[in-house]
């Protein structure tokens, strides 16, 4: 899924057709090149350019203001394709190559993470054997300037510091460090190098015989992480799996077709495309050399669940291969098309729709030109109760599907789950909203952390801070003190009430800022009621994988 921005024309008759005659002479300049490159004939072809260079010819030589066509056709274009489906986009060159690295896996950068925290950029963890390690970098460092000039204060947009830190391989960029044992600021110069990016957050193991992956895309590296991780697990004993795509908006179809493939029993369709054409219709099958064929499987999902995720747990749930729990996933069953343009710019262009082995199509309903209709769809499944109760699900009866062993399974709008596990608002209370919309769970654990990093650093893992780390009522307590310095005053009842939700949200993030996701996940998912009910599913169907209808 990528973000579109959508602009809509306004304004009355009259001036309003003046004002945006540049924007829809442009838009039909788009329209005649691509729609005429692509599929009008030659002869069309010239018909539509000398009409074009006419039209631009005019505008050039007798429009009332000095026009920039280049400018007017950046912003014409997603006006263009925004009428067609949510998921026709635009990337200007700069945007394509920002959106291609995580999904190939590499870019190169200086190698750490770091998060906004009171408009200072405050370094989160720093990549082990990475550019910034190597000149001493440190988590908990903040940034002050990038290459001489200041990026402090409010406005601080993640995306321009991206920017900056980014850059091609073996060149360098100048950071100035605010670090908490200096009083000056500290200079480093760190030559940028390819920096991997993971896809794969985290694998370990639920209990003796599960093994849980944490999979956030699927990017080119995505299968070989994932393999690896099952590999390990299985050393530690792993006989079933859990596989967690919650949040994951998707990635490369071919990535998701060849996970489930680790699953598959040989001659099970996984998925199917159908387009405009005779090419773009395709059938993909398991081969049977799947390493993992036998084991017990549970995936989960939820509203953010999209596209290749999609794919992976609509092939495991209609081949009955295992269970899928959670709630409703997104619903892209769409096919886009990369097509790179002159001057390096793209059109991600939908081709076909996908199908998943029953023959539904999950792709939720939309109408061109609504794009606001289509992003508020999440919300309105907040408001109707839907994350709520299985019951408040809109299931659309006239896309019914049966799975090979006669379970019935719905298409129309997202993968339903087998077991639907509603959002968890077990002690969420106003305190603790407040807390949340603060930022101050995250702050404070950064806090903790970095009034104790010499105490954690010498610690054996997470598992070890867990046990000697602070009690329930000192971290409460000073947690409460600290939100109150930041505006939030405590509230006693409230604050008991969710006690245990901002614990658990704490220790989490302190071990997430000290060892990393390796070490969040573990501790967060204690209190997980999806991986819960993912556990107690398992050893409710430990005698019938297959699935059988009940």
């Amino acid at each position: 899924m990528q973000p579109q921005t959508n602009s809509s024309p306004s304004g009355g008759a009259g001036v309003g057709i003046f004002i945006w005659l540049p924007i829809v002479i442009a838009i039909a300049v788009v329209a005649g090149i691509f729609i005429g490159k692509h599929f009008a004939s030659p002869e069309a072809v010239a018909n539509k350019d000398r009409k074009i260079n006419s039209v631009l010819n005019l505008i050039a030589t007798d429009y009332v203001d000095t026009t920039n066509i280049d400018e007017l056709v950046e912003k014409a274009i997603p006006n263009l394709l925004e009428n067609l489906d949510p998921h026709t986009a635009y990337f200007t060159a700069a945007d394509l190559r920002a959106a291609n690295e995580d999904l190939q896996g590499s870019f190169s950068g200086i190698g750490l993470t770091f998060t906004t925290m009171s408009d200072t950029i405050t370094v989160i963890e720093v990549l082990s054997g990475g550019p910034s390690e190597k000149v001493g970098i440190m988590a908990g460092d903040r940034i002050i300037t990038i290459d001489d000039s200041t990026f402090v204060g409010e406005g601080l947009s993640n995306n321009e510091v991206m920017r900056h830190l980014r850059g091609p391989r073996g060149t360098t960029v100048k950071l100035g460090i605010k670090r908490s044992t200096s009083a000056k600021i500290l200079p480093f110069t760190i030559t940028r190098d390819n920096i991997t990016v993971e896809s794969v957050d985290c694998h370990y193991m639920l209990d003796k015989t599960t093994g849980y992956i944490k999979v956030n895309q699927f990017g080119a590296n995505t299968y070989n992480e994932f393999l690896t991780a099952l590999i390990a697990l299985r050393a530690q004993g792993a006989e079933r799996y859990v596989v967690d795509l919650r949040g994951n908006g998707g990635g490369y179809m071919e990535i998701a077709i060849m996970m489930a493939n680790e699953f598959l029993p040989a001659d099970n369709l996984i998925v199917k495309t159908r387009g405009r054409y005779k090419r773009d219709a395709n059938e993909f099958w398991s081969d049977g050399n799947g390493a993992f064929t036998n084991d017990e499987l549970v995936v989960l999902i939820d509203e953010y669940s999209a596209s290749a995720s999609e794919i992976f747990a609509g092939a495991i749930q209609d081949n009955d291969r295992g269970l899928v729990v959670g709630c409703r996933s997104f619903g892209k069953g769409l096919v886009q098309n990369q097509f790179v343009l002159a001057d390096s710019s793209a059109v991600r262009l939908t081709i076909a729709r996908y199908y998943t082995p029953s023959g539904r199509c999950i792709q939720k309903p939309f109408k061109g030109g609504k794009q606001a209709d289509y992003e508020r769809e999440l919300y309105d499944r907040y408001i109707s109760g839907e994350l709520d109760s299985r019951d408040s699900v809109k299931v659309d009866s006239t896309q019914l599907f049966t799975t090979g062993t006669g379970r019935v399974v719905y298409g129309g709008g997202g993968i339903m789950p087998d077991i639907f596990v509603p959002r968890d608002t077990t002690g969420v209370s106003g305190y603790f909203i407040d807390v949340a919309n603060h930022g101050l769970l995250h702050k404070y654990a950064f806090h903790y952390v970095d009034s104790h990093r010499q105490w954690l650093n010498a610690l054996d893992g997470y598992k070890d801070f867990l046990k000697h780390g602070p009690t329930d009522q000192a971290l409460i307590e000073d947690f409460a003190t600290y939100a109150a310095d930041e505006g939030v005053p405590p509230r006693w009842y409230y604050i008991n009430r969710s006690r245990s939700l901002i614990l658990s949200n704490l220790r989490a993030l302190i071990a997430r800022d000290v060892w990393g996701n390796s070490a969040f996940y573990p501790v967060y998912n204690r209190n997980d009621k999806t991986v819960q009910a993912a556990l107690k599913a398992l050893n409710k169907h430990k005698a019938a994988f297959p699935i059988l209808p009940e």
